[in-house]
């Protein structure tokens, strides 16, 4: 069995694999700040399998720098491996050209190591998170870099807050483009202001580079946004997940837990 673990701004996506399937996902919520005993007690508790079968390998993509440390330690107690930390420095398949790679975040660079196995490239992958980001990799495994926007439920709560008059709405399509009401406005300006910005962004980036991509969306709102994009053609929720399980096989795996150091 593989664990990976995705920690993100937002939400903390975990998968179970077995073998090369994904058994069974699920996400917590990253806002609430966890111990390392916590997370294993979460973590044995949604994949009770992790309890009933000795050592498993376990992999961790984190751009929280201050749950890195707690989810390893969870991972570690429950897997009784070394988990691996997904990062520029390590092999992923993937040729990072950012001017600073290790700038490059860990979610991206799994991202980019899915999309190229399972859709080949160039391939532009959009991910609907705390921010919307847009990344680009071309043929020879190039990832060139890309795009970060503002995510649409950040820059949504961010035009309430500073907003008086403008209260909390549903996010979802309107029945109309022309708002018939605040909500139905706000409804509107949001979600089709998300899908003016993705089929916009593809196209420049496109005519830039010189390709017709494949265009993969993966995040909570991707298959929401998917319905009414030109430039969206694949939605999978799954896709940084499955990066983590290509990463952690190219890297052979993970050894025994280390020891820990005992206090003199």
């Amino acid at each position: 069995m593989l664990l990976a673990i995705d920690v993100g701004n937002t939400e903390v996506t975990l998968g179970l694999f077995d073998g090369r399937r994904l058994t069974r996902s699920f996400r917590l919520s990253s806002e609430t700040r966890r111990t390392a005993d916590e997370i294993s007690l979460a973590l044995t508790q949604i994949f009770p399998e992790l309890a009933r079968r000795g050592e498993h390998a376990a992999v961790l993509a984190s751009v929280v720098p201050t749950a890195t440390a707690s989810f390893l330690e969870a991972a570690r107690k429950v897997c009784g491996v070394e988990p691996l930390e997904v990062s520029s420095r390590i092999p992923t398949g993937v040729d990072v050209e950012y001017r600073d790679p290790q700038s490059a975040g860990a979610d991206r660079i799994a991202n980019a190591a899915a999309a190229l196995a399972l859709y080949g490239a160039p391939v532009v992958i959009v991910d609907f998170g705390t921010a919307t980001t847009f990344d680009v990799i071309l043929r020879e495994r190039r990832y060139i870099g890309g795009v970060i926007a503002p995510g649409i439920v950040t820059g949504a709560e961010h035009l309430i807050r500073r907003a008086a008059r403008l209260s909390a709405f549903e996010l979802k399509p309107p029945p109309h483009v022309v708002g018939r009401s605040t909500e139905e406005s706000l409804q509107s300006g949001v979600y089709y202001g998300a899908v003016g910005q993705v089929d916009a962004i593809v196209r420049r980036i496109a005519q830039e580079e010189r390709i017709k991509p494949r265009v993969i969306a993966t995040g909570g709102l991707a298959p929401m946004i998917a319905k009414h994009s030109e430039t969206i053609e694949k939605v999978d929720p799954d896709l940084t997940l499955h990066g983590l399980r290509i990463i952690q096989e190219m890297n052979g795996g993970a050894g025994p837990a280390k020891p820990k150091k005992r206090r003199e």
